[in-house]
């Protein structure tokens, strides 16, 4: 198998995973297939794959010295970018995944930081911080007041 196909492989394997999220966050199977590392596992090990065939006395020393020339040179390498596309997908949706287990658990609306993690996972990272705040700041004490005292 070629890396672009490798690549390809990858690109299309992660996205029933943020579909799920995305779209059926409350679907059981979501929350089962969520629940698991498989998908992690599967990546981590073709990204094991990839790094392991990219590392040549040239690239460990481009590692090890992190001029951004270097990395530059060192990243036109179609498998060495491979490699690092695959760590992105499975950094990306490790973060998605924990996006969407914290929205499970507090009821905060995650669909847009899920979208934004997906296509920029700092992005929606940083999103699903905001809107977290953004809840406990200014909906969580108006809650807080309008709600019934339950010890009448």
């Amino acid at each position: 198998m070629t890396v672009i196909q490798i690549f390809n492989i990858a690109n299309i394997f992660v996205l029933p995973f943020w579909g799920l999220m995305i779209f059926l966050p409350k679907w059981e199977v979501t929350k089962k297939v969520m629940g698991s590392v498989i998908p992690f596992v599967a990546l981590a090990g073709l990204y094991l794959y990839l790094f392991s065939g990219t590392i040549t006395s040239q690239s460990a020393s481009s590692f090890a010295n992190t001029q951004l020339a270097d990395l530059a040179r060192l990243f036109s390498d179609e498998r060495v970018m491979a490699t690092g596309w695959v760590h992105y997908l499975v950094m990306d949706l490790f973060v998605g995944r924990w996006i969407y287990w914290e929205g499970q658990k507090t009821g905060v609306w995650t669909v847009h930081s899920l979208a934004l993690c997906l296509f920029a996972g700092p992005i929606g990272l940083l999103s699903h911080i905001l809107t977290v705040w953004t809840q406990q700041r200014f909906f969580s004490a108006k809650d807080e007041i309008t709600t019934p005292s339950t010890t009448t």
